[in-house]
């Protein structure tokens, strides 16, 4: 027995939501490596002010590492605000393609433009995000061999020995 037309409808519209609920997942997982490195850089944060709230003559050597670190929770914030616009216009795709099945409209163009929305904004946050790695590892230190550091002759920043909630990867 053939199935029904609008169920054959429905299968359809769902055949073609699939696709933007991976990458839905997708844009899940980028969220959740954001918001680790935001809590990081939130971490950070608490420990250098702790470290000059202890000793208030010391906040000029930190000023250059909270600089950064708020420069970095800026970047992140941002890139999770776009990432967060992106999977809502997705929703917002999936959910026309399903109006547009069950109210018997032309649905290809308010999904073509919500679409195209969500990976200009995938691809600034993804921009940003990258942008962010990259102020991170511009002054990473590792022993002896510095990766990148201040130009000659500037002030060397102290920095503080971890605590255990410094301990993890980012």
């Amino acid at each position: 027995m053939p199935p029904e037309p609008a169920i054959s409808v429905i299968a359809n519209v769902i055949q073609l939501a699939v696709a933007p609920v991976f990458l839905l997942t997708g844009i899940g997982a980028m969220l959740g490596v954001m918001t680790t490195r935001l809590s990081r850089v939130i971490d950070r944060a608490r420990v250098v002010d702790g470290l000059v709230q202890a000793d208030p003559l010391v906040a000029p050597e930190y000023q250059p590492e909270m600089t950064l670190l708020c420069r970095r929770w800026r970047l992140i914030g941002l890139s999770i605000g776009l990432c967060t616009a992106s999977a809502l216009l997705i929703a917002g795709v999936i959910a026309i393609l399903f109006l547009g099945a069950f109210l018997g409209f032309d649905a290809s163009v308010p999904v073509a433009l919500l679409f195209i929305g969500a990976m200009f904004s995938l691809i600034a946050a993804l921009l940003l995000f990258l942008r962010e790695v990259y102020l991170a590892s511009a002054g990473l230190n590792l022993g002896q061999h510095k990766v990148r550091g201040p130009a000659p002759g500037a002030r060397k920043s102290r920095v503080a020995e971890p605590g255990p909630q410094d301990l993890g990867g980012t």
